[in-house]
């Protein structure tokens, strides 16, 4: 797996074609958080960015483009290789770390991103409280990933991993969250939340983002 991380018909192929949609979404939600104006190459600059499960760096990587300090730190030591060589060819001076939240313990951020990874862990609410505490003042956080419901395990499931678009056995559809139960989780860790925002597929137009949460979703939440 690691070796294929940035190959986009490998098997990764599904990110690279999210990449995009989710990208602007952060973008988004940082001009709006530190009042930008979107046109700006840099947005970041000045600023820490971590990202949570950030594999082979799809994420992180233009995050340093934007213009973060960033860091990202990974529970697989052959994705944190990976995304550690690839960062090197491409100039990009990130800070990557194998583990999850614990291996950055004490150090705040500006930006926390995790895309795509709480459903993959098995408790969710440690999980978000360790994001929590990685937020700096004033700072904000960005996640996402799969509701919990028919269309989801159709979708991500049935299709995807029976098709070979993404492996087979990626997914524990019991482990999806519904929006509610991670604005909960998120509560409960002293954050302030704002509504999902949802992103929708098709086979004609990809990825877009949408009003209709039912596939997957993004939650952004701030530290006052």
């Amino acid at each position: 797996m690691a070796a294929q991380w940035w190959d986009p018909k490998g098997s990764s192929a599904m990110l690279h074609r999210l990449n995009p949609v989710r990208l602007g979404f952060v973008r988004a939600a940082v001009d709006a958080h530190w009042a930008g104006d979107g046109a700006g190459f840099t947005p970041l600059a000045g600023r820490s960015a971590l990202d949570v499960g950030c594999g082979a760096g799809l994420l992180a990587e233009p995050l340093a483009r934007l213009g973060a300090t960033v860091t990202g730190v990974d529970a697989a030591p052959e994705n944190i290789g990976a995304a550690a060589a690839h960062a090197a060819a491409m100039g990009l001076p990130i800070d990557y770390l194998a583990g999850g939240v614990e291996a950055i313990a004490g150090r705040t951020f500006d930006l926390v991103t995790s895309l795509e990874v709480i459903e993959h862990v098995a408790d969710p609410a440690a999980f978000v409280a360790g994001l929590a505490e990685a937020i700096a003042p004033g700072g904000l956080l960005v996640v996402s990933t799969p509701n919990r419901t028919a269309l989801s395990r159709l979708a991500m499931i049935t299709l995807a991993e029976g098709v070979g678009m993404i492996p087979r056995g990626t997914h524990d559809w019991q482990r999806f969250l519904t929006p509610d139960e991670l604005t909960a989780h998120l509560r409960e860790a002293g954050l302030t939340v704002s509504p999902p925002a949802g992103l929708a597929f098709s086979p004609t137009r990809g990825f877009t983002l949408s009003d209709d949460t039912a596939l997957d979703y993004f939650l952004t939440a701030t530290r006052d």
